[in-house]
């Protein structure tokens, strides 16, 4: 018989939580005005509202806490995350944060200015918030078959080129300081970008004079795909691939709340001296000196540590695996789904899901809202309320999926919660042709606005 996988780790610790009552639900979510940020975190039975600084540290993490240096400058935990950045992308200097927009933040006060053309791979919403809000453009350069649902390219994260071309011939080279490549990318689901695209975005930039950043978020995750699907890679380690994908890039920013596997922090690494002593001046403002930014020491220290464990191949097996199990649990279902299984999430094509919902009463909200109410699941809307209102014509934008995410936090859940999720998805898909109606905004913010809107029910 063959041995079946298990997880390369086991329990130390639990954390209770409570099912609610549907009718306590029903109650909180009026309360939270329909959005879901808003509901206390004991109102909720499943929450993959985000993957961001919800996952579990392990033992060696929660040890290193213990031994950070707090020393306002030049701490020995700067040091041991420079040792580790500096080991896992190759670049020599690095600004720690608070968190990813806050190393957006930094760095786009240093490079950014009014009228840039920002190109990239369906920017984020914070990264597209930070780039607008400077009165700057976010130009969408992903290839197309990343809005297929249904297609199985594997690398559906990749830069259309010709996109990224044409983006140069009908701009002047100062006005496209940089390009993003976001790692993996998140908006469409979770997916990978290829080695052989990183390579070709990359020289196409030193072509024209501008320089490429990733948002690395989930670069671990990005490089387990790769293992996986690309060929030439299958026996390369984990670090030796990650080593590879930043050699095609300038530097990058992290989410360390991602693939840092902790619950707070962020940096900026830089490949040339230049655009790091400009961001030290935003640093120092933003965030704190360079050498701490905006961490304590300890969690300096955790984050080393998780650096190190995201990037063995036991983690990532365990951890995408989990996500593709819930992707196999709602595709049994028939539920509509972004295909292939991204990395960190299952995205709900939530268009073909309530297919009678028109676009301006936002299916995805609405859906998001029935799964709670159906089992206290917390998930996010990735759609027209994410996409903000245009900063020109101020007319709701209508991306090309409207997207229900379901964010797994890391080495948190089993098995067992990833089937009450796909159980309850499963009996509003059964009963879905009764939601005839969606939702409308009441009250929003003029940037980022799902974090906070205000919304009602139509009937």
């Amino acid at each position: 018989m063959k041995i079946p996988y298990a997880e390369p780790f086991k329990t130390k610790m639990i954390e209770n939580i409570r099912l609610s009552t549907k009718d306590e639900r029903q109650s909180w979510i009026q309360k939270a005005k329909y959005n879901l940020f808003n509901l206390h975190s004991d109102q909720v039975f499943i929450d993959l509202l985000t993957d961001s600084g919800t996952g579990a540290m392990s033992d060696r993490q929660w040890g290193a806490l213990m031994t950070g240096d707090e020393s306002y400058a030049g701490s020995s935990s700067f040091f041991k995350l420079k040792e580790i950045i500096k080991e896992l992308t190759g670049f020599d200097y690095f600004l720690p944060t608070h968190q990813g927009r806050a190393a957006e933040n930094v760095l786009f006060s240093a490079i950014i200015k009014e009228g840039d053309m920002i190109p990239g791979n369906a920017h984020f919403d914070t990264t597209k918030g930070h780039i607008e809000f400077r009165k700057a453009h976010a130009i969408d350069c992903t290839e197309k078959k990343a809005y297929d649902t249904e297609s199985l390219e594997p690398f559906k994260g990749n830069l259309d080129l010709e996109l990224l071309k044409n983006v140069f011939k009908e701009n002047s080279p100062e006005k496209i300081p940089v390009i993003i490549v976001t790692l993996t990318c998140n908006t469409i689901g979770g997916q990978p970008v290829s080695m052989n695209n990183l390579k070709k975005v990359y020289h196409l930039a030193k072509k024209h004079n501008t320089r490429v950043f990733f948002d690395s978020a989930r670069f671990a995750e990005n490089a387990y795909f790769i293992k996986e699907r690309e060929e030439g890679y299958q026996n390369k380690t984990i670090k030796e691939i990650v080593k590879e994908m930043f050699s095609y890039a300038d530097g990058m920013t992290m989410s360390s709340k991602k693939d840092g596997i902790v619950n707070i922090g962020g940096f900026i690494a830089f490949k040339e001296k230049d655009w790091f002593e400009k961001a030290t001046v935003f640093n120092i403002m933003f965030e704190g000196f360079i050498t701490y930014g905006g961490m304590a020491g300890r969690d300096m220290n955790a984050l080393a540590q998780g650096l190190y464990e995201v990037t063995e191949y036991d983690y990532l097996k365990s951890r995408i695996s989990q996500v593709a199990y819930l992707g196999e649990k709602l595709k049994e279902y028939g539920i509509p789904i972004q295909k292939p299984y991204g990395g960190h999430a299952i995205f709900v094509n939530a268009s073909k899901f309530l297919k009678q919902i028109p676009k301006e009463e936002f299916p995805a909200q609405t859906l998001a809202i029935e799964l709670y109410l159906e089992a206290g699941v917390r998930a996010v809307e990735i759609g027209a309320i994410m996409a903000d209102r245009d900063p020109e014509t101020k007319e709701n934008r209508y991306p090309k999926l409207e997207m229900v995410r379901l964010a797994i936090p890391r080495r948190v859940y089993s098995n067992n919660h990833m089937d009450v999720v796909a159980a309850a998805l499963s009996n509003i898909y059964e009963r879905r042709e009764k939601l005839t109606r969606g939702v409308s905004i009441i009250k929003e913010a003029p940037i980022l606005r799902h974090f906070t809107v205000e919304i009602k029910r139509l009937h």
